[in-house]
Protein backbone atom coordinates (compact mmCIF):
# COMPACT_ATOMS: atom_id res chain seq x y z
CA UNK A 1 0.00 0.00 0.00
CA UNK A 2 2.88 2.31 0.77
CA UNK A 3 4.51 1.88 -2.64
CA UNK A 4 1.12 2.14 -4.30
CA UNK A 5 0.52 5.44 -2.56
CA UNK A 6 3.99 6.69 -3.52
CA UNK A 7 3.33 5.73 -7.19
CA UNK A 8 -0.01 7.55 -7.13
CA UNK A 9 1.59 10.68 -5.65
CA UNK A 10 4.35 10.58 -8.32
CA UNK A 11 1.77 10.22 -11.11
CA UNK A 12 -0.17 13.24 -9.85
CA UNK A 13 2.99 15.34 -9.43
CA UNK A 14 4.22 14.31 -12.91
CA UNK A 15 0.97 15.42 -14.53
CA UNK A 16 1.12 18.89 -12.86
CA UNK A 17 4.86 19.70 -12.91
CA UNK A 18 7.35 19.47 -15.83
CA UNK A 19 10.42 18.73 -13.70
CA UNK A 20 9.47 14.97 -13.83
CA UNK A 21 9.93 14.79 -17.65
CA UNK A 22 13.74 14.25 -17.55
CA UNK A 23 13.30 11.61 -14.88
CA UNK A 24 10.71 9.75 -16.96
CA UNK A 25 13.08 9.88 -19.93
CA UNK A 26 15.90 8.31 -17.96
CA UNK A 27 13.62 5.71 -16.46
CA UNK A 28 12.33 4.76 -19.95
CA UNK A 29 15.92 3.97 -21.01
CA UNK A 30 16.34 1.75 -17.97
CA UNK A 31 13.00 0.01 -18.56
CA UNK A 32 13.55 -0.61 -22.32
CA UNK A 33 15.41 -3.96 -21.87
CA UNK A 34 12.64 -5.20 -19.58
CA UNK A 35 10.03 -4.30 -22.18
CA UNK A 36 12.08 -6.12 -24.84
CA UNK A 37 12.32 -9.25 -22.67
CA UNK A 38 8.63 -9.19 -21.83
CA UNK A 39 7.76 -8.83 -25.55
CA UNK A 40 9.79 -11.92 -26.60
CA UNK A 41 6.86 -14.43 -26.32
CA UNK A 42 4.59 -12.15 -28.33
CA UNK A 43 7.18 -11.73 -31.08
CA UNK A 44 7.87 -15.48 -31.17
CA UNK A 45 4.17 -16.23 -31.53
CA UNK A 46 3.83 -13.67 -34.34
CA UNK A 47 6.91 -14.98 -36.15
CA UNK A 48 5.71 -18.59 -35.86
CA UNK A 49 2.28 -17.54 -37.11
CA UNK A 50 3.83 -15.73 -40.11
CA UNK A 51 6.08 -18.71 -40.88
CA UNK A 52 3.19 -21.14 -40.70
CA UNK A 53 1.07 -18.93 -42.91
CA UNK A 54 3.91 -18.59 -45.45
CA UNK A 55 4.48 -22.37 -45.45
CA UNK A 56 0.77 -23.04 -45.97
CA UNK A 57 0.71 -20.59 -48.87
CA UNK A 58 3.81 -22.20 -50.40
CA UNK A 59 2.27 -25.68 -50.13
CA UNK A 60 -0.96 -24.45 -51.71
CA UNK A 61 0.94 -22.69 -54.50
CA UNK A 62 3.05 -25.79 -55.12
CA UNK A 63 -0.02 -28.01 -55.39
CA UNK A 64 -1.67 -25.52 -57.74
CA UNK A 65 1.42 -25.31 -59.93
CA UNK A 66 1.70 -29.09 -60.09
CA UNK A 67 -1.93 -29.37 -61.18
CA UNK A 68 -1.44 -26.68 -63.82
CA UNK A 69 1.74 -28.42 -65.01
CA UNK A 70 -0.11 -31.72 -65.47
CA UNK A 71 -2.91 -30.00 -67.39
CA UNK A 72 -0.44 -28.15 -69.63
CA UNK A 73 1.54 -31.34 -70.28
CA UNK A 74 -1.66 -33.14 -71.25
CA UNK A 75 -2.60 -30.31 -73.61
CA UNK A 76 0.93 -30.33 -75.04
CA UNK A 77 0.74 -34.05 -75.78
CA UNK A 78 -2.59 -33.53 -77.53
CA UNK A 79 -1.10 -30.64 -79.49
CA UNK A 80 1.84 -32.80 -80.57
CA UNK A 81 -0.55 -35.53 -81.76
CA UNK A 82 -2.73 -33.01 -83.60
CA UNK A 83 0.33 -31.51 -85.24
CA UNK A 84 1.55 -34.96 -86.34
CA UNK A 85 -1.91 -35.81 -87.64
CA UNK A 86 -1.99 -32.53 -89.55
CA UNK A 87 1.34 -33.41 -91.17
CA UNK A 88 0.04 -36.86 -92.13
CA UNK A 89 -3.12 -35.40 -93.63
CA UNK A 90 -1.10 -32.85 -95.61
CA UNK A 91 1.09 -35.62 -96.98
CA UNK A 92 -1.98 -37.66 -97.81
CA UNK A 93 -3.68 -34.79 -99.62
CA UNK A 94 -0.49 -33.97 -101.48
CA UNK A 95 -0.40 -37.61 -102.57
CA UNK A 96 -4.04 -37.38 -103.65
CA UNK A 97 -3.21 -34.41 -105.89
CA UNK A 98 -0.63 -36.54 -107.70
CA UNK A 99 -3.10 -39.38 -108.31
CA UNK A 100 -4.99 -39.21 -111.59
CA UNK A 101 -7.80 -41.42 -110.27
CA UNK A 102 -10.60 -40.25 -107.98
CA UNK A 103 -9.87 -40.91 -104.30
CA UNK A 104 -11.76 -40.75 -101.00
CA UNK A 105 -10.07 -40.29 -97.63
CA UNK A 106 -10.83 -43.02 -95.08
CA UNK A 107 -9.73 -43.48 -91.48
CA UNK A 108 -8.41 -46.73 -90.04
CA UNK A 109 -10.70 -47.71 -87.14
CA UNK A 110 -9.36 -51.18 -86.26
CA UNK A 111 -6.64 -53.71 -87.03
CA UNK A 112 -6.81 -57.50 -87.09
CA UNK A 113 -6.23 -59.06 -83.69
CA UNK A 114 -4.66 -62.15 -85.31
CA UNK A 115 -0.94 -61.43 -85.87
CA UNK A 116 -0.94 -63.80 -88.84
CA UNK A 117 -3.57 -61.75 -90.66
CA UNK A 118 -2.59 -58.36 -92.00
CA UNK A 119 -5.92 -56.59 -92.24
CA UNK A 120 -7.41 -53.20 -91.43
CA UNK A 121 -10.92 -51.89 -90.94
CA UNK A 122 -11.71 -48.47 -92.45
CA UNK A 123 -14.70 -46.19 -91.90
CA UNK A 124 -15.98 -46.23 -95.50
CA UNK A 125 -18.48 -48.75 -96.85
CA UNK A 126 -20.93 -49.34 -99.66
CA UNK A 127 -22.75 -46.13 -98.70
CA UNK A 128 -19.57 -44.28 -99.72
CA UNK A 129 -19.12 -46.29 -102.93
CA UNK A 130 -16.49 -48.72 -101.62
CA UNK A 131 -16.32 -52.06 -103.44
CA UNK A 132 -14.57 -55.42 -103.17
CA UNK A 133 -11.18 -55.33 -104.86
CA UNK A 134 -10.83 -51.56 -104.54
CA UNK A 135 -7.19 -50.42 -104.22
CA UNK A 136 -6.15 -48.65 -101.02
CA UNK A 137 -3.08 -46.42 -100.78
CA UNK A 138 -1.45 -44.07 -98.30
CA UNK A 139 0.87 -41.11 -98.85
CA UNK A 140 3.80 -43.41 -99.62
CA UNK A 141 2.46 -46.24 -101.72
CA UNK A 142 0.06 -49.11 -102.26
CA UNK A 143 -1.41 -50.40 -99.01
CA UNK A 144 -3.69 -53.22 -100.15
CA UNK A 145 -7.20 -53.86 -101.38
CA UNK A 146 -10.71 -54.11 -99.95
CA UNK A 147 -11.92 -57.68 -99.47
CA UNK A 148 -15.18 -57.14 -97.56
CA UNK A 149 -17.64 -54.26 -97.76
CA UNK A 150 -20.30 -53.33 -95.24
CA UNK A 151 -22.67 -50.42 -95.24
CA UNK A 152 -20.43 -48.19 -93.10
CA UNK A 153 -17.09 -50.03 -92.94
CA UNK A 154 -14.79 -52.10 -95.14
CA UNK A 155 -12.03 -54.63 -94.53
CA UNK A 156 -8.65 -54.07 -96.21
CA UNK A 157 -6.18 -56.88 -96.94
CA UNK A 158 -2.62 -55.54 -96.80
CA UNK A 159 -0.04 -56.35 -99.45
CA UNK A 160 2.13 -58.17 -96.87
CA UNK A 161 -0.58 -60.68 -95.93
CA UNK A 162 0.43 -64.20 -96.94
CA UNK A 163 -2.79 -64.49 -98.97
CA UNK A 164 -2.08 -61.40 -101.05
CA UNK A 165 -0.27 -61.12 -104.39
CA UNK A 166 -0.13 -58.44 -107.07
CA UNK A 167 1.65 -57.94 -110.39
CA UNK A 168 4.47 -55.39 -110.29
CA UNK A 169 7.18 -54.10 -112.55
CA UNK A 170 10.64 -52.70 -111.91
CA UNK A 171 10.51 -48.97 -112.56
CA UNK A 172 14.11 -48.91 -113.82
CA UNK A 173 13.74 -51.41 -116.67
CA UNK A 174 10.09 -52.45 -116.85
CA UNK A 175 10.74 -56.02 -115.66
CA UNK A 176 7.47 -57.74 -114.63
CA UNK A 177 7.08 -59.92 -111.55
CA UNK A 178 4.63 -60.99 -108.86
CA UNK A 179 4.98 -59.52 -105.35
CA UNK A 180 3.57 -61.79 -102.66
CA UNK A 181 3.00 -61.17 -98.97
CA UNK A 182 5.31 -63.06 -96.62
CA UNK A 183 3.30 -62.65 -93.42
CA UNK A 184 5.88 -60.13 -92.21
CA UNK A 185 4.64 -56.55 -91.99
CA UNK A 186 7.84 -55.13 -93.48
CA UNK A 187 8.61 -57.64 -96.24
CA UNK A 188 7.43 -58.72 -99.68
CA UNK A 189 8.77 -61.57 -101.83
CA UNK A 190 9.11 -61.61 -105.63
CA UNK A 191 8.40 -65.04 -107.03
CA UNK A 192 9.74 -66.77 -110.17
CA UNK A 193 12.42 -64.21 -110.88
CA UNK A 194 15.06 -65.87 -113.09
CA UNK A 195 18.59 -65.90 -111.70
CA UNK A 196 19.79 -64.04 -114.80
CA UNK A 197 17.22 -61.25 -114.42
CA UNK A 198 18.44 -57.67 -114.23
CA UNK A 199 17.19 -56.67 -110.79
CA UNK A 200 19.16 -54.82 -108.13
CA UNK A 201 18.93 -53.73 -104.53
CA UNK A 202 17.28 -50.32 -104.45
CA UNK A 203 15.04 -50.90 -107.48
CA UNK A 204 11.56 -49.41 -107.12
CA UNK A 205 8.62 -51.74 -107.68
CA UNK A 206 5.36 -50.24 -108.93
CA UNK A 207 2.00 -51.77 -109.78
CA UNK A 208 1.99 -52.96 -113.39
CA UNK A 209 -1.76 -52.67 -113.99
CA UNK A 210 -1.94 -56.24 -115.32
CA UNK A 211 -5.07 -58.11 -114.26
CA UNK A 212 -7.10 -54.91 -114.00
CA UNK A 213 -7.28 -54.96 -110.20
CA UNK A 214 -4.68 -52.29 -109.39
CA UNK A 215 -4.09 -49.18 -111.50
CA UNK A 216 -0.64 -48.92 -113.04
CA UNK A 217 2.18 -46.89 -111.54
CA UNK A 218 1.54 -46.95 -107.79
CA UNK A 219 4.71 -47.52 -105.67
CA UNK A 220 4.64 -50.95 -104.06
CA UNK A 221 8.08 -51.61 -102.60
CA UNK A 222 11.83 -51.23 -102.76
CA UNK A 223 14.14 -54.18 -103.38
CA UNK A 224 16.31 -54.78 -100.31
CA UNK A 225 17.82 -58.20 -101.07
CA UNK A 226 18.71 -60.22 -104.16
CA UNK A 227 20.07 -63.69 -103.42
CA UNK A 228 21.23 -65.96 -106.27
CA UNK A 229 22.05 -69.64 -105.71
CA UNK A 230 24.03 -71.12 -108.63
CA UNK A 231 22.14 -74.39 -108.23
CA UNK A 232 18.68 -72.81 -108.47
CA UNK A 233 16.97 -71.34 -111.54
CA UNK A 234 15.25 -68.53 -109.62
CA UNK A 235 16.67 -65.76 -107.47
CA UNK A 236 15.31 -64.94 -104.03
CA UNK A 237 14.21 -61.32 -104.07
CA UNK A 238 12.94 -59.46 -101.01
CA UNK A 239 11.38 -56.00 -100.96
CA UNK A 240 10.29 -53.52 -98.32
CA UNK A 241 6.75 -52.09 -98.75
CA UNK A 242 6.65 -48.37 -99.52
CA UNK A 243 3.38 -47.83 -97.62
CA UNK A 244 3.48 -47.43 -93.84
CA UNK A 245 1.40 -50.52 -93.22
CA UNK A 246 1.61 -50.46 -89.43
CA UNK A 247 1.43 -46.68 -88.97
CA UNK A 248 -1.05 -45.25 -91.47
CA UNK A 249 -4.10 -43.75 -89.78
CA UNK A 250 -5.65 -42.15 -92.83
CA UNK A 251 -5.73 -43.87 -96.22
CA UNK A 252 -7.13 -43.26 -99.70
CA UNK A 253 -9.67 -45.44 -101.47
CA UNK A 254 -8.91 -45.31 -105.19
CA UNK A 255 -11.74 -45.11 -107.73
CA UNK A 256 -10.26 -45.81 -111.15
CA UNK A 257 -11.85 -44.16 -114.19
CA UNK A 258 -12.99 -47.53 -115.45
CA UNK A 259 -14.83 -48.27 -112.22
CA UNK A 260 -16.48 -44.84 -112.19
CA UNK A 261 -17.77 -45.34 -115.75
CA UNK A 262 -19.24 -48.70 -114.74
Amino acid sequence: MFFGGVALVLILIGQRFDFMVPLRTQLSLVAAPFYWVVDIPTRMVNQFSDSWSSRSELVADNERLQSESLILNAKLQKYIELRAENVRLRELMNSAELVNDTVVVAEVVAVASDPNRHQLLVDKGSRDGAFVGQPVIDSNGLLGQITEVGLLQSRVLLVTDSAHALPVRVSRNGLRAIAEGTGLIDELALTHVAATTDIQVGDLLVSSGLGGRFPSGYPVGEVIEVSIDPGKPFAEVRARPMAKLDRSRNVLLVFSEQKIEE
